[in-house]
């Protein structure tokens, strides 16, 4: 009877010594995430190597797009873009804003023309995944902004308001349709 007492004690000392390191090992990481919901970081800081990337790391990683996450920066639309969507992005190229007019881009990364930048982003923007495949000539789908686009298909290519789609990147929060011409919001 002594020897069951003293291996039931034995029992429930080492099991009182784990219960306290694991509490004692998980404070550590509640603080830690507590610290970070108080930095006010967004999605877009979520460091994951594991996942495949989504729109904005894609992007991020597309030398032919740096004028593209310079302006959805300067809109402050990066944790949007990082955000589970899923999101079709009709995204331009540094070629495609290099077209516009001198020192349209310029203008539009200045801080008091962030409504108008952000207005033009979200006309590129359409929530939902559109797959080339899927699309069909004369559909037109309502962007993020309120506007809406229209596809067409000649030849086998598809096209947006006139511009051909040359690529598309699927991505785990969607897909980009890499496009040549900056749309404008009508």
């Amino acid at each position: 009877m002594k020897k069951n007492a003293l291996i039931l004690s034995s029992m429930l000392l080492v099991f009182s010594i784990g219960c306290s390191n694991a509490n004692s090992s998980t404070e550590p990481e509640n603080s830690s995430s507590a610290t970070t919901s108080e930095t006010g970081a967004g999605q877009s800081a979520v460091k994951d190597e594991i996942s495949s990337p989504n729109i904005v790391q894609v992007a991020v990683g597309s030398k032919d797009h740096s004028t593209l996450v310079a302006a959805v920066k300067a809109a402050e639309l990066v944790d949007a873009l990082s955000n589970a969507g899923p999101f079709t992005v009709f995204a331009p190229t540094n070629a495609a804003f290099e077209k516009l007019p001198a020192g349209t881009v310029e203008g539009l990364l200045k801080p008091e023309k962030k409504a108008d930048l952000k207005n033009i982003l979200e006309y590129h923007t359409y929530v939902g995944v559109l797959k080339a495949e899927y699309m069909q000539d004369g559909q037109e789908f309502e962007q993020v902004n309120g506007g809406k686009v229209k596809i067409t298909k000649k030849d086998n290519k598809l096209f947006v308001n006139g511009s051909e789609v040359v690529a598309s990147i699927v991505t785990s929060n969607g897909i980009i349709h890499v496009i040549n011409d900056v749309l404008l919001p009508k």
